[in-house]
């Protein structure tokens, strides 16, 4: 997702550096582009690949949950406890449970929410995102979350990673719906 005006952020890298920087080139993504990353939650899955990023581009600042100590190699490394404006429209839930933040995107049809694995519940990191506006939108990892009425709000719902209950959203959201995965292109 491209905001005006704002720099290019990775979110996540993902379990193996090979594999992300490879998906990078497969979808003509130049690592020298990204500007920041974005970790969600220091779980391996989400972290796997940061070190062999920073090895190609390390002129990034880094945004991590204050529990994420220890990550080197990049320009800077920004902890996040509370929440935090990054840019104009992009904003970081803060750290919710001790133990993951989550990315908010301002656009002109309301707040799109990206997800790690929505480890904390979902209505709380709802409840985080809505101070920033509407929460219209969901993208991410969503595991166990079956607390469905939650997203009756929603124009657009995008189950990733390792969301368990994948085929009920779909079924009861089925226009707000779509699938993710590597290289899908959102828009909203």
């Amino acid at each position: 997702m491209e905001i005006e005006n704002t720099p290019k952020i990775l979110f996540d890298t993902g379990a193996n550096g090979s594999t992300l920087l490879s998906n990078m080139k497969k979808l003509d993504i130049d690592p020298e582009s990204i500007d920041e990353v974005f970790i969600s939650h220091p779980h391996f899955d989400h972290i796997g690949g940061l070190s062999a990023f920073l090895n190609v581009k390390s002129d990034v600042e880094v945004y991590v949950p204050a529990l994420l100590r220890g990550v080197r190699g990049a320009k800077e490394v920004i902890s996040i406890s509370k929440p935090l404006k990054i840019h104009e429209n992009v904003f970081s839930t803060g750290e919710l449970d001790g133990i993951e933040q989550s990315m908010v995107v301002k656009t002109e049809k309301g707040i799109v929410l990206i997800v790690g694995c929505s480890h904390p519940e979902m209505a709380h990191i709802l409840k985080a995102a809505s101070q920033f506006g509407s929460v219209r939108a969901v993208i991410g990892g969503m595991h166990g979350f079956s607390e469905f009425e939650l997203f009756k709000e929603m124009e657009l719902i995008c189950p990733t990673h390792c969301t368990q209950h994948k085929a009920e959203l779909e079924r009861l959201y089925p226009k707000e719906y779509i699938d993710g995965g590597v290289g899908k292109v959102i828009e909203f």
